[in-house]
């Protein structure tokens, strides 16, 4: 386990799937991420590459070649390596290896960086193209964030904080756990969009397109908050197990296959192009009050 720290955070990271596993607030000793339940979801924060989401049959096409894959991809049960670490920052880098090329045909290193900047924790996804062709992937976060913050309160007691008051449109999610080509409306009141145990019943809340790079979370009960800032992934993902006290805000660039519709990785929708030789990086923040 590797631990990053300031005066506002203490951060612990496994190096499975280079994870969060602990964004604790010195502030007012408060741990903000879920601690995995197993009996409820045994995750805490994964990071999601080459795809974002699911694939139908679970299966990935390239070049005419299907490829077996899981959810969200191979990274969040890879044993990341440790290449850089100071008090405040911590580089983690995944390289391909013949185990990747057997389900994921590109050569890449993927990187995850964590840097605590004051009363933010930055995470930087890094992709380097090692192949001599171009590489398509997706990336994304599904950070699970603990609510209530507090003893004694109720998850109801809060609510999401969009940056903008947007007519937001969720893809919904079929049985096999892909979209199912449908929308529904979800409306928000004042920015506002509140946390109730039925919100995610049928699934995760998935915006294309969505205009706010910033949600936040909030209570009717006090003052304190925390901030996911997203500047530069396009789609959002927002879920918790149904009855479950967390909630995730999760950043995506990509998401998962239409209900029986096989696209080839390069016609994905939302798939991303890093041609030969070519680096990538995009970030997201947490940040709290203090």
């Amino acid at each position: 386990m590797t631990t990053i720290e300031n005066k506002y955070f203490k951060v612990s990271i496994s190096p499975q799937g280079a994870q969060l596993t602990s964004v604790f607030n010195k502030t007012d000793q408060t741990e903000h991420l879920w601690q995995a339940d197993p009996a409820i979801w045994p995750w805490h924060a994964p990071n999601l590459f080459p795809i974002v989401g699911g694939t139908v049959n679970n299966q990935l096409h390239v070049d005419g070649v299907a490829y077996p894959t899981t959810r969200h991809g191979f990274t969040r049960t890879s044993t990341f390596q440790l290449v850089e670490a100071s008090d405040k920052h911590a580089k983690f880098s995944l390289p391909f290896s013949e185990k990747t090329l057997a389900i994921y045909p590109y050569k890449f290193e993927f990187q995850i960086i964590y840097t605590l900047i004051d009363n933010a924790l930055r995470v930087c996804y890094k992709v380097i193209n090692q192949d001599d062709k171009p590489i398509y992937f997706s990336v994304g976060g599904h950070p699970a964030f603990n609510v209530p913050f507090y003893p004694g309160e109720n998850y109801e007691d809060y609510y999401l904080e969009f940056e903008q008051q947007e007519p937001l449109i969720t893809h919904t999610i079929s049985p096999d756990g892909n979209l199912s080509g449908l929308t529904e409306p979800v409306v928000l009141h004042d920015r506002k969009l509140r946390l109730t145990k039925e919100l995610f019943a049928n699934d995760a809340l998935v915006f294309k397109n969505i205009k706010s790079k910033e949600i936040t979370i909030r209570s009717d009960k006090h003052d304190k908050f925390l901030s996911v800032q997203y500047p530069h992934f396009a789609h959002m993902g927002i879920w918790a197990k149904r009855g479950a006290d967390f909630v995730c805000i999760e950043p995506w660039l990509g998401y998962s296959d239409t209900e029986g519709i096989v696209t080839d990785i390069k016609r994905k929708e939302a798939i991303q192009r890093l041609e030969y030789g070519h680096v990538f990086e995009v970030d997201f923040f947490i940040s709290t009050s203090y």
